[in-house]
């Protein structure tokens, strides 16, 4: 299943170490759940291979080999056990991409991977993270975020776990400035969801042709995956 015509299909899930309810860390059901969609980019966050001490299947490697010809995994923690961290996935070749530190002193370390997709209808600037879990962090992480999308003219996503569901201080309000277009969907916890942590921003405004989830997810990790087909402006077409 494809997006309609002149758009690209974006997808976000953080996978939560492919537990949640799938206690056999099987990322097969990860693969499979995506696939079903057919994104074009995929952005995943808690990409976990310190979980399952038993198999020899690193998780960063698998996801890149299963799911798209081009990618990068931003880890945030690496220990003796493994890597943990965030994927960055596409169908086509990603341009100047770069991770970004987004860490805020005695908190979890945050990353956030921009680069510039090249689709065949144009490209596409992309911010995929993983913002943390107080209101002060995240909010210095969001002004960073702004700055790391830039002004292009090309049509712009930022997408992730923005961990947000406080107004006061909030990501979405910062964020919906200048990228007006986002999902709403509420997505944690995945067996019965109340927060919208998980969302695609976008701009220009009418960039959003359409937005999904798949609560089919909830047997796999304790979020909801977010599915957004974008319009992609067609630069020097004006």
């Amino acid at each position: 299943m494809s997006g309609p015509p002149g758009t690209v299909r974006v997808l976000t899930w953080n996978i939560h170490g492919a537990l949640g309810r799938n206690p056999r860390f099987d990322l097969d059901r990860v693969v499979a759940l995506i696939d079903r969609w057919s994104p074009d980019i995929v952005a995943l966050q808690e990409v976990d291979s310190r979980r399952d001490k038993g198999s020899s299947v690193n998780p960063f490697e698998f996801l890149q080999r299963e799911l798209g010809e081009h990618g990068i995994g931003a880890k945030s923690i690496t220990t003796e056990d493994g890597d943990y961290g965030q994927m960055l996935i596409s169908r086509w070749p990603m341009i100047g991409t770069v991770i970004h530190d987004l860490s805020y002193p005695e908190r979890e370390p945050r990353r956030a991977i921009a680069s510039t997709i090249d689709t065949p209808l144009g490209p596409v600037r992309l911010v995929a993270t993983h913002l943390g879990l107080s209101v002060h962090e995240r909010r210095g992480q969001t002004r960073t975020l702004l700055e790391i999308a830039g002004a292009s003219d090309a049509t712009t996503i930022v997408a992730g776990d923005f961990n947000d569901w406080f107004w006061v201080g909030s990501v979405r309000r910062a964020l919906s400035r200048k990228l007006s277009a986002c999902t709403r969907f509420r997505t944690f916890p995945s067996v019965c969801p109340l927060l919208r942590l998980d969302r695609i921003y976008c701009r220009p405004g009418d960039a959003l042709a359409g937005a999904f989830t798949d609560r089919e997810a909830r047997h796999i990790s304790a979020h909801l995956p977010v599915i957004a087909d974008v319009r992609i402006v067609r630069l020097g077409s004006h």
